[in-house]
C-alpha cells in the first residue's frame, strides 16, 4: 500500500476521533444561542465532511475497506441546513448531539 493511503488512513482516524466533541461544542453553542461561533464551527464540520467523502472514496479505489456511508452525510448536511433555514437552532443543536455524534462513534477507525 502506497504511503498516501497510508497518510490519508491515519488522517481519516484521526479526523474521526475529533468529530464526537466538535458535536459537542457546536451543541453548546446553539444552545447559548452563541449562533455565530455555532455556524463558524457548522462551516467546518461541512468542509470536514467533503474531505472525508474524498477521503473515502480515494480509499475504495485502492480497496480499502470503509464503514462509512457517504448517504448518511448527505442526509445529516440536508437536515441541518433545513433546520437553519427553519432558524430552528434547537433541533440543530439535538441533530448534533443525537444523531450526528451518535453516528460517528460507532465508525470504526480503518484498520490495515
Amino acid at each position: 500500500m502506497s504511503s498516501i493511503v497510508n497518510d490519508v488512513i491515519e488522517s481519516f482516524n484521526e479526523y474521526l476521533e475529533k468529530i464526537p466533541n466538535g458535536c459537542n461544542y457546536i451543541e453548546e453553542k446553539f444552545r447559548i444561542d452563541n449562533i455565530k461561533e455555532g455556524l463558524d464551527a457548522i462551516k467546518d464540520f461541512s468542509e470536514g465532511m467533503l474531505w472525508l467523502v474524498e477521503a473515502t472514496e480515494l480509499l475504495q479505489q485502492n480497496n480499502v475497506k470503509v464503514e462509512f456511508n457517504i448517504n448518511d452525510i448527505i442526509d445529516f448536511l440536508n437536515e441541518i441546513n433545513e433546520a437553519l433555514i427553519n432558524e430552528d437552532m434547537y433541533l440543530v443543536a439535538d441533530l448534533f448531539l443525537y444523531e450526528i455524534k451518535p453516528y460517528f462513534g460507532n465508525i470504526k477507525p480503518i484498520t490495515v
